[in-house]
């Protein structure tokens, strides 16, 4: 008898991918996904903690839920598993089943191939499920074959944690230590994803650069050795990786960006703060010129690449003069987009720890409104550069207007064009004529591949 799975995805890609793996273990248990929370027999809230006030959003989802579920239980219409995974899950599971005695079930990013485990034990009546030790077996050892993303543009989780405990982030405590897949593995994974339809592959990691999984000769390879190896794959036409850290940014992935044909020219690499001392005080571990050089060097190697980047306006202690330094490195570097937020503390983290430096929320949300201000002018720039030029696009979905077709260019741009739905898959060269604020419009090149049906 089917059942109906919920699952709500906050956060990063890789929650998104951990997501559908979810839903790939629930499968064989007669769970298929729906999109309305009422109707579900179970619930899952897959959770970010980066965001402000995670755990109140969390909560307050969760309020919403046990309602539903109250409804579904006055109505007989049988009963509904409540679960929280993810980030928020692995740092505050205890306090969760404490304020929520209603949630059945707690696990955390590294535990949820045991979903099938717990959701026995859920039903059973064992009483609550808490889940949030780092595992010793790795969970991509004990996930079904067929536990793949299968859309023409999908992630691939090679790496999970992060050694490098920036002072304002809680992936350390939330994801582990650094954790690399086996090369054999991915490749694999990868091979499947195309034989089910996938042309574009995202490689995912929480600091995708520090890569160094077990290659065929025994030995630690690199994300560039990785980026080769998937690079061979027939079908495969495009790659991607994300996020990347400054300090891992080493000679042969840069090289990777000239000689790896598929490699798309595009680049999330965040800084966060465009003064030294802010950047020590984070415990960044690079300096503002050292990350200026790196992109000297990438674009050395690959002239054309779009650069995204994150940011965090009002760390504890930031002077006006910082934040000048900020939007200075933003000036020289010139970004295709790039994220921005204002510095909220972390529970547990160090910088959580500096109260009486905190800077004014009113100081805070001025100094971002200026630094989005001009990351905005760029990135509408940026995109008013390709009008009169052709680019490849990678057609993916239909637009909300009817007759009209989504697609991604090499450089990350959402690009609209006039096409009917049954090019969908297909890599069409388009005629840029609009440049907007966050996409691209055009019109397919007469005689192009997707033109062609």
């Amino acid at each position: 008898m089917s059942k109906k799975l919920y699952i709500s995805t906050y956060g990063c890609q890789m929650n998104v991918y951990d997501s559908a793996r979810m839903a790939d273990l629930m499968a064989p248990l007669g769970y298929t996904l729906t999109d309305k929370p009422a109707d579900a027999d179970m619930a899952i809230l897959n959770t970010c903690h980066i965001r402000e006030k995670a755990s109140e959003k969390t909560f307050s989802e969760l309020g919403r839920l046990r309602n539903m579920r109250q409804d579904k239980k006055a109505k007989q219409d049988g009963d509904m598993i409540i679960a929280v995974a993810g980030c928020v899950a692995q740092a505050e599971g205890a306090e969760i089943m404490k304020r929520a005695p209603y949630v059945d079930m707690v696990f955390g990013p590294q535990s949820y191939h045991h979903l099938p485990q717990m959701v026995a034990q859920a039903t059973r009546g064992v009483g609550h499920i808490l889940e949030t030790d780092f595992p010793v077996e790795p969970k991509f050892d004990h996930l079904p074959e067929d536990a793949i993303d299968k859309n023409l543009s999908a992630f691939l989780t090679v790496q999970e944690g992060c050694d490098k405990f920036c002072a304002f982030c809680v992936v350390p405590y939330t994801r582990g230590a650094e954790f690399s897949r086996p090369v054999a593995s991915i490749v694999d994974e990868a091979k499947r994803m195309i034989a089910s339809g996938t042309k574009e592959i995202t490689l995912l990691g929480q600091n995708v650069n520090a890569y160094h999984g077990e290659g065929a000769d025994g030995k630690p390879a690199s994300l560039a050795t990785l980026i080769q190896k998937l690079a061979e794959i027939d079908g495969l036409h495009r790659l991607r990786y994300t996020t990347s850290h400054p300090l891992e940014m080493t000679e042969d992935l840069c090289r990777a960006h000239r000689d790896v044909e598929i490699l798309m020219p595009y680049l999330h690499l965040p800084v966060q703060a465009g003064s030294d001392r802010i950047l020590a005080a984070m415990n960044r571990r690079h300096t503002s010129d050292e990350y200026r050089r790196i992109i000297d060097k990438l674009r050395h190697y690959r002239p054309d690449l779009a650069l995204s980047g994150d940011f965090i306006v009002g760390f504890p202690g930031e002077t006006e003069q910082e934040f000048e330094d900020t939007l200075q490195l933003v000036r020289d570097v010139e970004y295709a987009q790039a994220y921005s937020f204002k510095y909220s503390p972390r529970p547990g983290t160090p910088a959580a720890a500096l109260g009486d430096e905190m800077v004014e929320e009113t100081v805070k949300s001025e100094r971002l409104a200026r630094l989005q201000q001009l990351l905005n002018e760029q990135q509408l720039a940026y995109n008013r550069s390709f009008v009169g030029k052709e680019i490849d696009v990678l057609l993916e979905r239909e637009g909300k207007r009817e007759g009209q077709l989504v697609g991604r260019s090499p450089y990350m741009q959402s690009v609209f064009v006039p096409s009917p739905a049954h090019r969908i898959g297909r890599i069409a060269t388009v005629i840029v004529q609009e440049g907007n604020a966050n996409s691209l419009r055009g019109e397919l090149k007469p005689g192009s591949v997707a033109d062609a049906a």
